[in-house]
């Protein structure tokens, strides 16, 4: 299996995001791996640990994005790829998708991607289209939302998890997949492998970029706040539930 997991820098999803004229203000706010597509990620490698073969992880970014590549060879890629472009903060999911079909289209003349994971969705723009639009652009079929996936004889039979339960998909190979969190965590590194990581070349792949303008932004807002609670502290249980459902009454929730 000749795997290739898409990954992206985040804003840390744990520290609150402040918006200041419509923009949120993330410079001061350590980037880490998409949550997502840590999960993409480790799906990948143990497919790879199951079926033999090689992960090949590959994002778009500066310099600095070799930090979490090498972060990715630490827990089990073989390979790292940066697609070089300085301002990939303000690269739309289109933009992103095409970029990437230009990227794999260079790293596939040696040889041809079996699978392509990402992450189903970023925690920062939570667009949740770029495995789709990619899979356009490569013209591969695409599974979303995947939780469990296996291979055999050229089929990928996927666990994809929808807003009722449950679907089992199949398609052939070579396809697309994005990555929902599996009933499993991505695993850590180890000592050993963060210093066999730091040996590692990451390979850079330079490509002209063009903006796609059909895609703006209009606005950025903060989430309302979450309101604090109200607590009720009458003596007897009896008097607790009266004073409940006399709020409950009030607040037209009953």
């Amino acid at each position: 299996m000749n795997i290739l997991v898409c990954i992206k820098e985040v804003p840390d999803d744990s520290v609150d995001v402040k918006v200041e004229s419509g923009v949120p203000v993330v410079d001061e706010i350590t980037p880490v791996i998409n949550a997502f597509d840590t999960y993409s990620l480790e799906m990948a490698v143990r497919l790879k640990e199951k079926l033999g073969g090689k992960v090949t992880v590959i994002s778009i970014g500066n310099e600095e994005v070799k930090n979490s590549l090498k972060n990715c060879l630490a827990v089990g890629a073989d390979e790292a790829v940066l697609v070089k472009y300085d301002d990939y903060k303000d690269l739309n999911s289109r933009d992103v998708a095409t970029a990437l079909k230009e990227a794999i289209c260079k790293l596939e003349i040696d040889e041809k991607f079996d699978l392509i994971c990402l992450g189903k969705e970023s925690t920062d723009t939570q667009s949740s289209s770029v495995g789709i639009y990619l899979s356009e652009e490569l013209d591969v079929g695409v599974i979303t939302n995947v939780i469990e996936m296996e291979v055999n004889n050229n089929l990928l039979e996927a666990k994809s998890q929808t807003d009722f339960g449950y679907r089992i998909i199949e398609t052939k190979l070579p396809s697309v997949v994005t990555i929902n969190k599996p009933d499993y965590d991505p695993r850590y590194p180890t000592i050993k492998s963060k210093m066999a990581a730091r040996r590692k070349e990451i390979s850079e792949i330079e490509i002209e970029i063009i903006p796609n303008d059909n895609f703006t932004i209009i606005s950025n807002s903060e989430p309302p706040k979450r309101q604090s609670g109200i607590k009720i502290q009458e003596e007897e249980i009896e008097d607790s539930v009266k004073k409940a459902i006399e709020i409950m009454v009030q607040e037209k929730v009953l």
